[in-house]
């Protein structure tokens, strides 16, 4: 039986994965559960049918009300909460937390020796070296369903026989529009994706395509791949996760219908399968999958993202928060939506304009996250 911990449990990761452990009670012990404390009655309820040991809530506020419905349980507080849970005795530590603040989690994982199922790309793109190299080979086991494809398909030969890695994108819920007629997206419109339901950052970063960009860094890292060994193709079926192309010409696919209840079994599992983990496809009924060119005109995010891996050291950080300002003030009405885009390549401008890059750190990297988070907002408050 493994013994999990789950970061970000009330969120739809962490939701999810705790049906996948919950219908499968012969092989998964969940030991502790972290959560920020915005849904204190959903993170009560999750600890009273799974037993945790520990809770981990980032809000002391919070804290004390779930401590309060929770005797007998122990439950810790502050902002260092999950970074503590995250290094207890453990099989696997899923990180589903959203931003910046998965980094330091992540590397408690590391450091404790624990197998890593990651949903939170952004503690990778940010901590880039500094993840990777604290991490034992296979460590990691990537959660995001495109990464997951990815780890599926590169089972099929050697790295030497890597051409390059495909990575599909459904296109958002904007696909097809000029940027000229992407200058009224409402949030509410931003937040209708056609495929997945996520949280907030995440959808309206689909939305933008600033998450395929994160993708396209976090599967550079993880596999080693060169970034510009990696296509963006826009799918909007979303049935084919993403492919990997061979040196013989063979690109290999992982298909299924899109529930991220697949890739969160197969990271709590991995190397195994667990069966019936989601539905197959049904072959029985006609069915069209589509591919077409990622348009880097209306959609520079990707790009943007690749010139900031390119560039390495500290930059992707500032491209990460950068954005996840813009994305507030766009959700507040203070930005319009290419604005998001706009914003962040002129912070990363200016951060590439400076003095080249000191050793990396978490010191350092949290610092460029502030900073870039205030360039942003110094340029947001100028536009207005």
């Amino acid at each position: 039986m493994r013994q999990v911990v789950i970061l970000g449990s009330t969120g739809s990761i962490g939701t999810q994965a705790i049906d996948v452990v919950t219908t499968r009670p012969e092989r998964f012990k969940v030991t502790g559960l972290a959560a920020g404390g915005s849904s204190v009655a959903l993170l009560v309820e999750q600890a009273r049918a799974l037993h945790p040991r520990v809770v981990a809530v980032s809000d002391p506020d919070a804290a004390d009300r779930v401590a309060a419905q929770l005797p007998g349980v122990e439950v810790w507080a502050g902002p260092d909460a999950a970074t503590r849970l995250a290094g207890i005795d453990a099989d696997v530590v899923l990180n589903g937390i959203t931003g910046a603040a998965g980094l330091e989690p992540t590397l408690a994982t590391l450091a404790a020796g624990t197998t890593l199922a990651l949903a939170n790309k952004e503690s990778l793109v940010i901590g880039g070296r500094l993840v990777t190299d604290a991490a034992a080979p296979g460590q990691i086991v990537a959660v995001d369903s495109e990464h997951s494809a990815f780890a599926q398909a590169l089972r099929s030969g050697r790295a030497e026989e890597v051409r390059r890695l495909i990575l599909t994108a459904s296109g958002g819920p904007f696909r097809g529009r000029t940027r000229d007629q992407l200058r009224d997206v409402t949030p509410e419109a931003a937040m209708a994706h056609p495929t997945w339901a996520m949280g907030r950052v995440i959808t309206i970063n689909s939305a933008t395509l600033v998450n395929k960009g994160l993708e396209l860094l976090e599967a550079g890292l993880l596999y080693g791949v060169d970034l510009s060994a990696i296509q963006v193709v826009v799918h909007p079926q979303s049935i084919v996760h993403s492919m990997v192309e061979f040196c013989d010409g063979s690109t290999i696919a992982q298909c299924s219908p899109p529930d991220m209840r697949l890739p969160i079994a197969l990271g709590l599992s991995w190397p195994e399968r667990l069966p019936d983990a989601a539905a197959a496809c049904d072959w029985t009924k006609p069915a069209s999958w589509t591919f077409e060119p990622l348009d880097d005109a209306a959609f520079p995010a990707v790009e943007l993202a690749r010139r900031c891996g390119q560039a390495g050291g500290l930059a992707p950080a500032v491209y990460n928060a950068s954005n996840e300002t813009c994305v507030d003030a766009f959700c507040a009405g203070r930005l319009d939506f290419p604005g998001i885009v706009d914003v962040v390549a002129d912070v990363v401008d200016t951060h590439l304009s400076l003095s080249e890059d000191g050793p990396l750190s978490v010191a350092a990297v949290l610092a460029a996250d502030s900073w870039a988070r205030a360039e942003a907002a110094q340029r947001i408050d100028q536009e207005h």
